[in-house]
């Protein structure tokens, strides 16, 4: 598998929290608001830090940076598991799980799991 660089990382996350951002404002239940925001917080993190690198270091290999980030991939395979049950329209699914997926190649590459 080939490695991701910084840039297409910050790419692939910015995505990620676009799709889980649409996600929050459909549940309807505060369990999943809840759920939903935790998610959203890690890669708030994520994208903060990767924010303070320099623009030259952008090609370099992504590697997941904070903490919290690392430790949202269960919550990532559960939330892709069952993105049918936790989505509420279609199309909201549909694009959470190719995001999920992208950012779980993302993070299985460097050793999670």
């Amino acid at each position: 598998m080939s490695s991701s660089s910084i840039s297409n990382a910050i790419n692939v996350l910015e995505d990620l929290l676009g799709g889980l951002n649409q996600a929050y404002w459909e549940a309807n239940s505060l369990d999943r608001k809840d759920f939903f925001y935790d998610l959203i917080s890690a890669l708030h993190a994520e994208l903060s830090e990767l924010g303070k690198l320099s623009v030259q270091d952008h090609h370099l290999d992504y590697e997941p940076v904070t903490e919290e980030f690392r430790a949202v991939r269960p919550k990532l395979s559960r939330l892709r598991k069952l993105v049918d049950d936790f989505a509420l329209r279609s199309t909201t699914a549909v694009r959470l799980e190719h995001l999920i997926n992208e950012a779980m190649v993302l993070m299985g590459r460097n050793g999670a799991g």
